[in-house]
């Protein structure tokens, strides 16, 4: 998945013009792609993914807390056995004027972290199971560094379209006690 620019290095009109072309990419890929999560019946109906708009605010700086003996844990799977993940490091921000923290996955050999989520959206507004981030980030983060986390970049897993995947659930310590009206929506009946 293509990363939306962090606002502090372009303007506002060109980050929503990039998340827009991000947004873009995702729903052509879901209707075209033969690994697409929309089953094959339902692409004729399908007219792309449903967002929140586009918001700066959900865009924040967190802060990092790297676990130096990551701790083993099992996410539990919404069709699955649980995947074994390492947990190497926190995430400390303030959204809607409210401290949060965020655990940061990572799955043994994988580059990417992981960030699932569940905010006061979930079941509501979007996805029941939760909704995912991944970074990316260009360096080792270390204690006290700084990243930023867009929640405009947030998504649901592929089994939010078929049950035919299995995807991780947020553990609670990543349930988030604000709403995050950022990222992907339910979609439209």
């Amino acid at each position: 998945m293509t990363e939306a620019p962090d606002l502090d290095e372009i303007s506002e009109d060109e980050w929503r013009e990039e998340l827009q072309n991000t947004r873009q990419e995702k729903d052509d890929f879901f209707d075209e792609h033969p690994q697409s999560p929309i089953p094959p019946e339902k692409r004729d109906d399908f007219d792309g993914l449903s967002y929140f708009d586009p918001t700066p605010k959900y865009q924040v700086t967190a802060t990092v807390e790297v676990h130096d003996d990551p701790d083993p844990i099992d996410l539990e799977m919404t069709a699955a056995n649980p995947q074994r993940y390492l947990r190497t490091m926190t995430l400390r921000f303030s959204v809607n004027n409210e401290e949060q923290s965020l655990a940061v996955y990572q799955q043994e050999g994988q580059a990417s972290l992981f960030v699932p989520f569940r905010d006061k959206t979930t079941g509501q507004q979007s996805y029941e199971n939760g909704r995912y981030l991944e970074l990316h980030p260009d360096r080792e983060l270390t204690d006290g560094d700084e990243i930023t986390l867009d929640f405009n970049l947030a998504y649901s897993p592929f089994c939010a379209f078929s049950e035919a995947f299995a995807c991780p659930l947020p553990p609670e310590e990543n349930w988030l006690d604000v709403a995050i009206r950022a990222g992907e929506r339910t979609l439209d009946e």
